[in-house]
């Protein structure tokens, strides 16, 4: 994770949605030339592969603004809930949403995740908790896969928290999604992953594993919500059913990642809610990497715990808070994120044949990346061979940055 294969003085060259070639630019100049490319001048600038987020909530319906006020005067989970927050808040508005409301809040936040430099997002239902509610999110999320030009991997979020409807009933729910829910959005083709959110405050393992299962049966990919609030056993959950992801993972011991470390799941860490709920605790980024595990970074973008689609500060964040170095945090935000969404073939890092998904960043340095936190170095966004973003900058001294027109 730590090796970045940098190229001074690099080059890319791309041909349709492809990259073709990759070295150092006097080294292609004459293929340019010959396939009369459009010369895009970075100099002094660094060019890396797009941000790929592979863990965000992105269909809901206004924020939970009073539930942050809330949590800063020292009220409880279980206290903001029972004032009528949380989760099941979300629901009740999403419920209250048409389909047009919901896309179109939802493409204003595409565009500012393009801004920021993700060209790949993984997107959850899990607002809705009513079977006919979650499958109008994933219709919003088919809906905006056509309408954007960024990539759109839909997750069906099966079990985030029972509804009203079911208060006390949480066994009938968990049949209710395994027997109505999953073959109804599989039918409609509507979710390549399947996610479940097995912690104290949510779902069991044994509950988890019925609706993963059931997934399985229809072609969904599992992933887990696993270990956040406390420690359950869902890490090794996902290992038993080959999910791409277990994500979250603040509550792991050491039998965890010794077993995630020789699994092919990806460990997907989510600081960006740690940092809004105010902990002092943070997953264990560090002991994963030096056991060998694959680790991921994502926003967790969602109106509760982590209202942030900048994948730049989540790389601030890894590196000051999990001790990540810098170009671990970058191979987390790009190739590993790819691979836990099962695309590490064609994103997530500038090869040949890969995807032409490129981000330039207005820094000397990769390294300034996260150590300017907070702020939005991208300048330019490529999504497939094609700018889907491009910021004028005034000039400097040996930098000049021509920018692609569609």
């Amino acid at each position: 994770m730590g090796e970045l294969g940098i190229i001074a003085d690099g080059g890319v060259l791309t041909k349709g949605k492809k990259i073709s070639h990759v070295g150092a630019s006097r080294s292609l100049e004459r293929e340019a030339l010959r396939t009369n490319a459009e010369a895009i001048d970075c100099r002094g600038r660094v060019a890396m592969p797009g941000f790929v987020d592979s863990h965000t909530h992105l269909i809901f319906s206004d924020s939970r603004v009073n539930d942050y006020e809330l949590r800063l005067q020292g009220k409880t989970y279980q206290e903001i809930a029972q004032s009528g927050g949380g989760i099941q808040s979300s629901a009740r508005r999403v419920q209250k949403a048409s389909p047009t409301k919901l896309q179109n809040q939802a493409e204003a936040f595409l565009t500012q995740f393009a801004a920021h430099g993700t060209t790949t997002i993984e997107v959850k239902s899990g607002y809705g908790l009513e079977i006919d509610e979650e499958l109008k999110t994933l219709r919003v999320i088919l809906s905006l896969q056509k309408a954007t030009k960024l990539e759109l991997v839909p997750t069906l979020m099966a079990l985030h928290a029972p509804p009203d409807s079911f208060a006390g009933r949480r066994a009938e729910y968990v049949e209710e999604v395994a027997n109505r829910l999953v073959p109804a959005a599989a039918r409609e083709g509507l979710a390549e992953f399947i996610d479940c959110f097995c912690d104290r405050e949510a779902f069991s393992v044994a509950d988890c594993r019925r609706v993963l299962e059931r997934g399985k049966q229809f072609g969904m990919i599992p992933r887990t919500h696993a270990e956040q609030l406390a420690r359950t056993g869902a890490a090794h959950l996902g290992i038993e059913l080959e999910a791409a992801s277990a994500d979250h993972l603040d509550m792991l011991n050491g039998a965890d990642i010794r077993a995630l470390s020789s699994s092919n799941v990806i460990a997907t860490l989510l600081p960006g809610a740690n940092f809004h709920l105010g902990l002092r605790t943070f997953p264990p980024a560090r002991r994963l990497i030096e056991h060998g595990a694959a680790v991921a970074l994502a926003t967790d973008f969602n109106p509760g715990t982590s209202p942030t689609l900048n994948m730049q500060f989540i790389l601030s964040l890894a590196c000051t808070q999990m001790r990540m170095t810098p170009a671990e945090a970058v191979t987390a935000a790009t190739i590993n994120g790819a691979c836990a969404l099962r695309r590490g073939k064609c994103i997530g890092s500038i090869e040949a044949e890969k995807q032409a998904d490129l981000i330039v960043m207005d820094v000397d340095d990769y390294r300034e990346i996260p150590y300017y936190f907070a702020m939005n170095h991208c300048v330019m966004t490529v999504k497939r061979g094609r700018s889907i973003y491009a910021r004028p900058l005034a000039h400097r001294r040996d930098r000049e940055v021509m920018h692609i027109e569609e």
